[in-house]
C-alpha cells in the first residue's frame, strides 16, 4: 500500500506512535521515527531520530539531517503528546509549559519542515492526532484539551497555506486506548476516563484498528480533496 512513501512519525517509540509506525512498516513504507528516547523497534525500513519535540532548535537540526538522507517526504503523522492532567489552580507552571511545546508547537515546528520537503515533489500528506479531551473539555484537562483543540485550528490554516505545494493536512482526534499515558493516570483519573468514555455514543475504548483505518483514509492517495478536516472516534462531534 505504501511502496516507496516515505513516513515520519512523531512519538514513534511506544503507545499510538509505535502501532502507527509498524503499520506504515508492514505496508511496505520507509518510517522515519522521531521520539525523544531511542528507538524501541527495528526494521530494514526503519530510521530513527532522537529529538526533544519541545525544542524548536533540535526539530530543524534534525530535518537538516532528514532532508540530507532522504529525497523526499510523503506522510507526517503528528502523534508526539506529553499530558499532565491536573486542575488549573494546581498545575505546576513546568507541566504546563512542556505540553504546549510538544503539543502545539512541535507540531506546528515538525509540519513546517516537513512541508519544506514536501513542496514541488510527490502529494504531501499531514496528519495531526487529536484528541476527544478537544470536544469533550474535562476538567483537569485544561492546557492539554486546548493545544489540541489548537492542532486542529493549526491543519486547517496549514490546509489553506500548503494547498498550492499539494500538501493536505487533516487531525484525527481518538478516544482513550490502553496505552502508557492512559496508565499513567491514578486510579481515580482512570475511573474518570471510564465514565466519559461509557458516555460516549460508541462507548468503548479506541483499537488500533480505528485509529490506522482513519489514518489511511487521510493518506490515500484518493484522499487529495480532502484537507482541513477533523475527524473524531467514538461518535463525539
Amino acid at each position: 500500500m505504501y511502496k516507496n512513501k516515505v513516513v515520519i512519525v512523531t512519538g514513534s517509540s511506544r503507545g499510538v506512535g509505535l502501532e502507527i509506525t509498524k503499520h506504515f512498516l508492514s505496508n511496505n513504507a520507509i518510517v522515519i521515527g522521531l521520539s525523544k528516547g531511542s528507538a524501541s523497534h527495528k526494521h530494514s525500513n526503519y530510521y530513527h531520530f532522537s529529538v526533544d519535540l519541545g525544542k524548536s532548535d533540535e526539530i530543524n537540526s534534525c530535518f537538516k539531517k532528514i532532508a540530507k538522507q532522504f529525497e523526499k517526504i510523503d506522510i507526517v503523522i503528528n502523534n508526539a503528546a506529553v499530558m499532565t492532567s491536573q486542575y488549573s489552580m494546581i498545575m505546576p507552571t513546568k507541566n504546563a509549559i512542556d505540553m504546549v511545546n510538544v503539543n502545539l508547537l512541535g507540531v506546528f515546528f515538525v509540519s513546517r519542515e516537513a512541508a519544506k520537503l514536501m513542496r514541488n515533489k510527490s502529494p504531501g500528506r499531514i496528519i495531526n492526532i487529536g484528541s476527544m479531551a478537544a470536544s469533550l473539555e474535562p476538567a483537569g484537562d485544561s492546557i492539554y484539551a486546548a493545544c489540541k483543540a489548537g492542532i486542529s485550528t493549526l491543519a486547517n490554516v496549514m490546509a489553506k497555506e500548503f494547498s498550492i505545494y499539494n500538501i493536505t493536512c487533516n487531525t484525527l482526534a481518538i478516544t482513550a486506548i490502553d496505552t502508557d499515558m492512559l496508565r499513567q493516570h491514578s486510579e481515580t483519573g482512570q475511573t474518570k476516563i471510564h465514565q466519559i468514555i461509557n458516555n460516549l455514543p460508541i462507548p468503548r475504548y479506541a483499537s488500533a484498528d480505528d485509529i490506522l483505518n482513519v489514518i489511511d483514509f487521510f493518506a490515500s492517495e484518493k484522499s487529495s480533496y480532502i484537507s482541513a478536516q477533523t475527524i473524531y472516534l467514538g461518535g463525539i462531534n
